[in-house]
């Protein structure tokens, strides 16, 4: 199997395994002021040096995510909504079922671009021991 066939087995894998077993009560998410809501299913060391973690991200009406980066991958699956996300300086929209890769350190940005709320699965596999997202800090 080719490197970009894994890597969609291992998104669908992912995506599919959280959607079905995630707890009724972890949709519910509360919002933070920004209109940014987090709730991690998972975290667990897969290699010694690196963990796989999938968070539940909820957005509020047109809320988003400012820049950003991860130590490692990150792959978003759209839950519900529609998003869009700015990486590498391109806007790209995904309605819910769509994902998207997102390289290891690679500056990005999410917002929910709907009246309604928006979800994405993020799943990442970052480096152990490090903050798993980095704002974007402009040069000066």
């Amino acid at each position: 199997m080719k490197a970009n066939g894994i890597r969609g087995a291992l998104a669908a894998a992912f995506a599919a395994t959280a959607v079905l077993a995630w707890p009724a009560a972890a949709m519910a998410q509360k919002l933070d002021a920004n209109g940014i809501g987090r709730t991690e299913a998972v975290r667990h060391d897969f290699d010694g040096k690196r963990e796989a973690i999938q968070v539940k991200v909820d957005f509020g009406p047109r809320a988003a995510f400012p820049k950003h980066s991860h130590p490692g991958v990150e792959i978003a699956y759209v839950l519900e909504g529609t998003m869009e996300y700015e990486l590498d300086g391109k806007a790209v929209v995904l309605k819910a079922g769509d994902a998207l890769y997102i390289p290891a350190g690679a500056v990005h940005s999410a917002r929910n671009l709907g009246d309604g709320n928006a979800a994405e699965l993020a799943t990442y596999l970052v480096e152990k021991d490090k903050p798993v997202v980095v704002l974007d800090q402009p040069s000066k």
